[in-house]
């Protein structure tokens, strides 16, 4: 699923105010159309923040988020030198 859409700075953190609340109760469910996808989240996540200012002809902000865990609540492990 993707999606992009325009919308006022009000209703954005609306959004995401209600996404926050639904990451902290641990199940996220998203439709689009007759698609739906259900996820429970896991205690331990990894967030990602990536800010970008583009310049051009239209310069711009680009702002963005990315969650990610795994299905059985296990952090990947990291390398080890042996």
């Amino acid at each position: 699923m993707k999606s992009e859409d325009r919308k006022s700075r009000s209703e954005v953190a609306d959004f995401l105010k209600d996404l926050a609340l639904k990451i902290d109760a641990g199940s996220l469910t998203f439709r689009q159309g007759s698609e739906e996808l259900i996820f429970n989240i896991s205690d331990t996540l990894t967030l990602e923040l990536k800010v970008e200012e583009k310049t051009g002809q239209t310069p711009k902000i680009q702002f963005e988020i990315e969650l990610e865990w795994t299905k059985d609540g296990q952090s990947s492990s990291a390398i080890e030198i042996l």
